[in-house]
């Protein structure tokens, strides 16, 4: 994809960006108002099913073919000693869900996802940030465009997760970088780091924000992120083109997410936001950019897995609105 050569040519991308079908969205809205309950009885599955229309461009939206991305990297931040995991979790979990073992696996076959999982480099981890940006421009461009490339353009719903030890320290980092303020409050357990792991985590953060500065649109990526952040952002642009809506995981998607709302504020216009992480950053991230989850069932597990569940509330949205009788056809009084 030419958009993904230099972060040059990836700044037109927000300036060609689709936006929602207003029209569209308009005859979901008249055809909720004719279904047999009261107005606002279905609460957020109302909202739902129409941000659904409204993206889809059509007044019966459809979940026929969901796309379920995971992509897996590397952090050289490991080597400061900021996860208890070795970083051979990484692949060894990638293989995990290839064989079909974990949660996400389940998740998306009870939720009909398919689901695609996308290793990047995973045997060159990214630099350590405290000496050195995380990867080089041509780096993160090569994996935005890795992220663009496997999206399905036929699908309905893009559902996307990550798998990378080390990650939560990345998006504690790129948090802190775009949207300041204390340190500490980003940071959480991660993959189960105790109050002192988590001191040291907020530690090592400190050192790169000091080293690189507080950084707010993709360059953020470069100098924090990881392989798998990147490629979620070149998968959120590439959807956004092909005007597909997407549902994000939790903490890691949504700080991988972080500078593209900072480059643009519309640019997230066409996601969802599969649940609340238990991962105390997350609720900060969503309240900086005015955004809800879907679900809070204090999970900070990753790969996708609240972004699966959360399909099936999609689905029964959508059931809803496109098969509900209309007040006419059940011969039903309207007041």
């Amino acid at each position: 994809m030419d958009n993904f050569e230099n972060l040059a040519t990836i700044s037109n991308i927000f300036k060609e960006m689709p936006v929602k079908d207003i029209e569209a969205e308009a005859r979901a809205i008249a055809h909720q108002n004719q279904l047999t309950k009261p107005p606002g009885a279905l609460g957020i599955l109302e909202e739902l099913a129409i941000f659904l229309a409204s993206w889809q461009k059509k007044t019966m939206p459809s979940l026929r073919a969901v796309q379920a991305l995971v992509f897996a990297g590397n952090h050289g931040i490991c080597a400061q000693g900021v996860n208890p995991f070795p970083q051979d979790v990484t692949k060894q979990m990638v293989e995990n869900f290839k064989a079909g073992g974990a949660a996400i696996n389940q998740l998306c076959e009870v939720n009909g996802a398919d689901l695609k999982v996308v290793p990047i480099a995973l045997e060159t981890p990214t630099a350590d940030f405290t000496k050195k940006e995380a990867m080089s421009e041509s780096e993160l461009c090569e994996a935005m465009e890795i992220g663009a490339r496997s999206v399905n353009l036929d699908s309905d719903l893009i559902l996307l997760g990550e798998m990378g030890i080390g990650n939560s320290t990345i998006s504690s980092a790129l948090a802190a970088s775009v949207f300041g303020g204390s340190v500490e409050r980003w940071v959480g357990a991660g993959t189960g780091s105790d109050q002192k792991g988590q001191a040291h985590k907020a530690t090592i953060i400190e050192l790169g924000l000091k080293k690189h500065g507080a950084r707010k649109n993709l360059s953020a990526i470069q100098a924090f992120g990881g392989r798998e952040q990147a490629a979620i952002c070149g998968a959120i642009l590439a959807a956004r083109k092909a005007g597909i809506p997407v549902l994000l995981d939790g903490f890691i998607c949504t700080a991988a997410a972080a500078p593209l709302f900072a480059t643009s504020k519309n640019s997230l216009d066409h996601c969802l936001f599969g649940h609340l992480s238990a991962e105390p950053g997350h609720r900060l991230l969503l309240e900086a950019m005015g955004k809800s989850a879907i679900l809070n069932l204090n999970m900070r597990l990753g790969e996708g897995t609240g972004a699966a569940l959360a399909l099936s509330i999609l689905r029964g949205a959508i059931a809803c609105h496109n098969n509900m009788t209309t007040f006419k056809a059940a011969g039903i009084s309207k007041v």
